[in-house]
């Protein structure tokens, strides 16, 4: 271990010659001083990595050195010393930042303890999460190989985000590369899980999960009372997002439940959102209500009948109640709602879906915006966070619990960092997403795709009679011959969705009650 450079300040310095010595012999340097002044002029002269601090002393009192060194050096550890045990001298130690508090008469014990939680904190850290890690690599390995349930692959994707939020911030990159190895070998076998089982969940056959057309009448419907309850459907929102920004509600809310709910084939907005709010599958919609129902080639914003998809629902449903919904696409939206959202605290449902993608940018130039500032998950999470912090959202959530509401978190599908191209090729009516496609005559890689050549088996509208739909598998996405280079190079390590991945598939459900 390097030499650890510690200031220690007492004003009888001479009584502690034994712990200094105790300190020496375990390769710590230690300089004293016998009063704040001299403290604050040794650090203004020399770098200490700590310092122990009395707090009662003549002169320059411990609690006013401190706030010199503060002022000095905000970021040095200083650990509080103290005969008293006065809550307020505690308090406003605490409160200016101290980094431990020990009171006299202090044993060698105690202090190398202190030396240890604050200087080798997260190499200690560090090193059990990652003997952690290596010893649930295997399990995770094992499991991998044998799951054959939606529910078993749920757990197993939790799992993953767990070790990746743990793991994202150690010393030890190469534990992280593995981590990203075994993600990508998750999202092989989960495609084969797919490709082996999506058609047959809509046979009701009762193997199905709960997905983005059962979900409410599952999930929501039966948990709305007289109590007011805020749904908030934040598009695009992954597994991992949730957990980022989850920490920023515990002041206002406690949760009640966390699942994980699967998003329908396309995960694109236009088919699971939809699906979501008309409680039917797209062919079910298109049929039932071609008035409110878009194919991917016709004119026009997809989703623009969410609420009347919602309304059909609820009839259905039996459930009179009073509700509203609010779609927020712009930060001036969102302000708004903040302003006027009392107005809403006698309804039953209050339904908000919030475009967060398009809150990272004015115009449509959101692809260049994200690529720019996240082209990896563990910076995607960070800008989540960044915008959830400074969101109309999160002061809709703050009133929302003063005024008692329920809170019902949940996203319509999540998205993918995509690495890798494959080659596609299709008519001029072909769709344009990046992670699926359907269409007439399309040809492609068939290891790349999971494929569909009667959209009717998993309840997908078809645009003519000869259309089927192809999705990407794992992390890539679809590009064309021509142009092929620049388009590769513009789409790469970007964040798409519509495939197949579980970061697409496998989304969060989340039920809140207000503190």
């Amino acid at each position: 271990m390097n030499e650890i450079k510690v200031l220690w300040v007492d004003d009888e310095i001479d009584l502690l010659k034994p712990h200094i010595l105790f300190l020496e012999n375990r390769n710590y340097r230690v300089t004293t001083a016998q009063s704040g002044t001299e403290a604050l002029e040794e650090i203004s002269h020399n770098a200490f990595d700590i310092v122990f601090l009395d707090e009662n002393m003549p002169g320059l009192t411990g609690l006013e050195t401190l706030a010199e060194i503060k002022e000095q050096q905000a970021s040095l550890p200083v650990v509080m010393i103290t005969k008293s045990e006065e809550e307020y001298i505690m308090e406003e130690a605490i409160g200016s930042k101290i980094a431990d508090y020990l009171i006299k008469p202090v044993n060698p014990n105690q202090i190398l303890l202190s030396l240890k939680k604050n200087l080798d904190h997260s190499r200690l850290v560090s090193q059990k999460t990652t003997s952690n890690y290596q010893q649930e690599f295997r399990k995770i390995a094992m499991d991998m190989s044998m799951i054959n349930t939606a529910e078993g692959w749920s757990e197993l994707y939790q799992k993953l985000v767990y070790w990746e939020l743990e793991l994202e911030n150690i010393e030890d990159t190469g534990m992280f590369e593995i981590l990203e190895s075994q993600k990508v070998e998750a999202n092989t076998q989960f495609c084969k899980f797919i490709e082996k089982n999506y058609q047959s969940w809509f046979r009701g056959n009762g193997e199905a999960p709960i997905m983005s057309h059962t979900l409410f009448k599952e999930k929501i419907a039966p948990v709305l009372d007289n109590r007011p309850t805020l749904l908030v459907v934040v598009d695009n929102l992954r597994y991992d997002q949730w957990k980022a920004f989850e920490p920023m509600l515990a002041n206002s809310y406690k949760k009640t439940k966390e699942e994980l709910f699967y998003s329908i084939l396309p995960t694109a907005t236009q088919y699971a959102r939809n699906a979501i709010f008309a409680g039917l599958m797209p062919s079910e919609m298109e049929k039932l209500y071609p008035e409110y129902w878009r194919n991917d080639t016709d004119e026009g914003g997809k989703n623009l009948y969410e609420a009347e998809f919602l309304e059909t629902q609820l009839k259905r449903l039996g459930k009179d109640i009073k509700w509203s919904y609010h779609k927020i696409s712009s930060l001036k939206q969102g302000k708004k709602l903040s302003e006027n959202f009392k107005a809403h605290k006698n309804e039953n449902l209050t339904v908000l879906v919030y475009n967060f993608v398009d809150m990272l940018s004015h115009a449509k130039t959101e692809m260049e915006v994200i690529k720019e500032l996240a082209s990896t998950d563990k910076s995607y999470r960070s800008l989540t966070q960044s915008w959830f912090k400074n969101s109309p959202l999160l002061e809709i959530i703050q009133q929302a619990s003063n005024l008692g509401f329920k809170l019902i978190v949940t996203t319509d599908h999540g998205t993918i960092n995509v690495k890798n191209p494959s080659k596609v090729i299709g008519d001029k009516n072909t769709s344009l997403n990046l992670r699926y496609k359907t269409g007439r005559s399309l040809s492609y890689e068939d290891k790349d795709v999971l494929a569909f050549k009667e959209p009717k088996d998993i309840l997908l509208p078809s645009i003519n009679m000869s259309s089927s739909f192809i999705f990407a598998k794992s992390d890539l996405f679809f590009a064309y011959p021509n142009n092929y280079n620049h388009y590769v190079g513009y789409y790469r390590n970007t964040y798409q969705h519509g495939g197949v991945s579980l970061e697409e598939m496998i989304v969060p459900f989340i039920i809140l009650n207000p503190k």
